[in-house]
């Protein structure tokens, strides 16, 4: 695993175009793509939702949940470039913040294939979101390049939060917490 991230790092830095695909005021590049998802609380506590919520299902669902909401986020994103009209995206995201902020609270074992469907809602609003920035920027394929990877890194720290509080004493109950914490944000975004 180290190996193959020192390979994807050179990779990167032998490649200028994504070596240099860092933000300048007004241009939108990779970091600006990449700070939407971390900056962004409601779709920080999804990203964190989906990859607790896998490892909690642990087996395949571990990569397949959040794989199956970056690729659904990248159709939604796909579909807020193209101007496609869509209602009530912001109040579709402060729901998928509050539905799986319960998800982890219930803490019941959905199989993996409903979890994706799950999941994969709520992706195509916040892809949307993304989308919708992208074609005002000047390189809308670093801005997605960096949704993908923000989006992906929040996933895997998920993950990494949910097999932790798992290996730990009473780790499931204080997950249970964090999920209704969760929720609770979620219920105050749609309130708002």
């Amino acid at each position: 695993m180290k190996r193959l991230f020192i390979v994807f790092i050179a990779l990167m830095l032998t490649i200028p175009s994504f070596a240099y695909a860092h933000d300048v005021p007004g241009t939108g590049g990779f970091m600006s793509g990449l700070s939407h998802p971390i900056l962004g609380f409601d779709h920080l506590l999804a990203m964190l939702s989906v990859g607790i919520l896998s490892a909690q299902m642990g087996g395949k669902a571990i990569w397949k949940v959040p794989a199956t909401f970056v690729i659904v986020m990248l159709v939604g994103g796909v579909l807020g470039m193209e101007g496609v009209k869509m209602i009530s995206v912001e109040l579709g995201i402060a729901v998928s913040v509050l539905a799986l902020g319960l998800s982890i609270t219930i803490e019941k074992k959905l199989p993996a294939f409903i979890a994706m469907i799950f999941v994969g809602f709520f992706a195509v609003f916040h892809g949307f979101a993304h989308g919708v920035e992208m074609p005002y920027l000047a390189k809308p394929e670093y801005y997605a390049l960096g949704f993908v990877v923000g989006t992906a890194s929040i996933h895997i720290a998920g993950v990494v939060v949910g097999v932790f509080f798992q290996k730990i004493k009473d780790g499931q109950r204080l997950l249970r917490y964090l999920g209704a914490a969760i929720a609770g944000i979620g219920f105050y975004l749609i309130a708002m």
